[in-house]
């Protein structure tokens, strides 16, 4: 759902969206960043649900999240099921892709099924930098090109 905010003598008519933030939780530290800064020019940014409820700040935090497979696989479908949830009450999808563990851009399975939720309901879908071009994810590069996701080159002021 689309706000507008009525002009003040400092502002012009904007368009403020609803932003369902999607990347590896690795990189929660740069997902914050970008949800504060979504959140200082007036969107509403949605986190994956994990970050808040275990008060995932960095990637070390993330590890020790995910250090007990067997809890951790249990509840991951819960988690998938509610950030799909989110993508579907959002105006668009934001995919917070940053350098993982030597990949640039990188974009891994789960992240590419949010993207794959957001094409079919027909979001919009941002990508912070361009799609990955590293070896180990040549399979998903296709697929994410095809469906034309508005890549911001690290630009929030580019989400129109």
């Amino acid at each position: 759902m689309r706000v507008q905010i009525p002009p003040t003598p400092f502002s012009i008519f904007c368009d403020y969206m609803k932003i369902a933030l999607c990347g590896s939780l690795s990189l929660c530290d740069e997902i914050l960043k970008v949800k504060e800064e979504l959140e200082s020019m007036g969107h509403n940014a949605l986190l994956p649900e994990a970050i808040t409820k275990f008060s995932l700040r960095n990637a070390d935090d993330t590890d020790a999240f995910k250090s007990d497979k067997g809890d951790y696989m249990k509840i991951k479908p819960i988690y998938m099921r509610d950030h799909f949830d989110k993508i579907a009450k959002s105006d668009a999808i934001l995919v917070v892709n940053k350098t993982k563990k030597g990949i640039e851009n990188y974009i891994g399975g789960n992240t590419f099924a949010e993207i794959m939720v957001a094409f079919f309901l027909n979001k919009k879908i941002f990508l912070l930098n361009p799609i990955p071009t590293h070896e180990w994810l040549s399979a998903f590069h296709e697929e994410i090109a095809g469906v034309k996701p508005i890549v911001l080159n690290g630009n929030l002021d580019n989400i129109k």
